[in-house]
């Protein structure tokens, strides 16, 4: 995108970088900039407006830090892919109605909530720049035809290669490089399991679960079984009345009941998948790096003696969203499925994107990340648990072994939707046990709170206002 067409009121109490980012979000929620469509650059749009450069940095910024547009290396700002967002103006749920309308100011202007509490958000202040910009220029001074030559279609090698062995040490799973698929995002890994699995296949969940990896299943109208949880996860005992050839599960941190399998239960689950001959486990190791007490506990696929563990993961949280980059640990008897029927399919992570990310992991820039971002989320995991010390009489809280987000649940019974409606009285944004329910619920009456993009500053503020809304 070359320009971009709009006036700038001189007139009423609405500063010029809140009209820019206005306008850019409203024309990315409608539609009229597409995923992937590069913005003016700061100067040329600063120009044309006869603004302050500095204007439209703040505007660009705060796009940024919402998620709308991304930054991409020598190449400009682009829209985030947010296919998702689209839906939320056509079709919003009653709960979302009732949230808009305790947000909403006179005259229909939406007035923002002070504090979100999201689950997904993470921490980008601690993230390397500099580093990654650096191994960005390097790879593209240094690069010969070969990295922008068509790679292979399971990833590189190399960076599957350091994947392994990355896997290897920090979570106990065992595989060759030529078990790693690298994709794009787990949306991708899990359209490309479907081709190797097969169709009509029965899969159980549990519920509540990843409504997003659900959703996904159910598009493949795949035969969906909800299976009972209790405090180990997912109960292995029912697997068997399910009649069930698959089952997806998220042993090391439950999204979003936040449960961590103990060994006994994941034994049970190994055992059930070894009754069959074409049964298997899909281990999605959600928030494996960000455990806060105890030791760390291995991935279920490590105990996994007869390859029938599908193992799952992504570098979304402990890096960045933006940087998209998924990989699956295929059994060898799907590895064959895979190599005869499926190979042809391009890899849909750009070769340089590899090429950072591998120099990134290798070079130990990774783990160092790791270990910072441990100590800093841990700190406002201590912080939010100290925050909420008022709310334990009338709240039980779960999931603070690890993870990102804890459960709160009313000891009164208080219903979900009462809970949230008084938190965004107070211009809280609290998230609903529902919206991850693939059935309804039997109480209700759970909220999650997040804590990764907030500083403590916020938790502070945050959970104030909480315990004025709850209490």
């Amino acid at each position: 995108m070359n320009e971009m067409t709009f006036q700038i009121r001189t007139e009423g109490d609405s500063c010029l970088y809140e009209q820019i980012y206005g306008h850019i979000k409203g024309e990315i929620r409608s539609g009229k900039l597409l995923s992937g469509e590069r913005l003016p650059s700061t100067r040329s749009l600063a120009e044309y407006l006869q603004v302050a450069r500095s204007t439209v940095d703040c505007a660009y910024g705060q796009l940024l830090s919402e998620g709308y547009i991304e930054s991409r290396p020598y190449k400009g700002y682009f829209v985030c892919p947010i296919e998702e967002l689209l839906q939320l103006d056509s079709g919003l749920s009653a709960l979302e109605n009732r949230q808009a309308a305790v947000g909403a100011m006179p005259g229909g202007r939406e007035e923002p909530y002070r504090i979100d509490f999201s689950p997904y958000d993470i921490d980008m202040s601690g993230f390397p720049f500099s580093v990654w910009k650096k191994i960005t220029k390097n790879i593209l001074t240094d690069a010969n035809s070969d990295l922008f030559a068509k790679g292979e279609g399971q990833g590189d090698y190399s960076l599957r290669q350091t994947i392994s062995r990355y896997l290897h040490s920090a979570r106990g799973v065992e595989c060759r490089p030529e078990q790693i698929i690298v994709g794009a995002g787990n949306d991708f890994l899990l359209l490309l399991l479907e081709k190797i699995l097969g169709r009509d296949v029965r899969i159980a969940m549990e519920n509540p679960t990843y409504k997003r990896s659900y959703r996904i299943f159910r598009s493949f109208a795949y035969p969906i079984v909800t299976v009972d949880m209790d405090e180990c996860g997912m109960r292995a005992d029912r697997l068997e009345q399910a009649d069930v050839r698959a089952a997806y599960v998220m042993p090391s941190h439950q999204f979003p009941m936040g449960t961590v399998m103990p060994i006994g239960r994941r034994m049970e689950l190994l055992k059930w998948a070894d009754g069959g001959s074409d049964r298997y486990l899909i281990e999605d190791d959600y928030d494996s790096e960000f455990r806060f007490r105890g030791k760390p506990i291995p991935a279920l696929q490590a105990s996994d003696r007869h390859g029938r563990v599908i193992y799952m993961g992504s570098f979304s949280k402990a890096i960045a969203p933006a940087i998209r980059v998924s990989f699956m640990v295929l059994p060898k008897p799907l590895l064959e499925i895979y190599e005869r029927e499926c190979s042809f399919y391009s890899c849909t992570v750009s070769r340089i994107d590899q090429s950072i990310l591998n120099v990134f992991i290798g070079e130990g820039y990774f783990e160092r990340h790791l270990n910072k971002m441990r100590k800093i989320y841990r700190g406002k995991h201590e912080l939010l648990l100290e925050c909420l010390g008022e709310l334990r009489e009338e709240f039980a809280i779960a999931g603070e072994n690890a993870g990102l987000h804890l459960l709160l649940t009313s000891k009164r019974g208080i219903p979900e939707g009462e809970l949230l409606e008084r938190a965004a009285g107070r211009q809280v944004r609290v998230y609903g046990l529902s919206e991850s329910s693939v059935e309804e619920a039997s109480g209700g009456a759970a909220v999650l709170l997040g804590f990764g993009g907030l500083t403590d500053e916020e938790i502070r503020e945050g959970t104030a206002l909480l315990k004025e809304a709850w209490l």
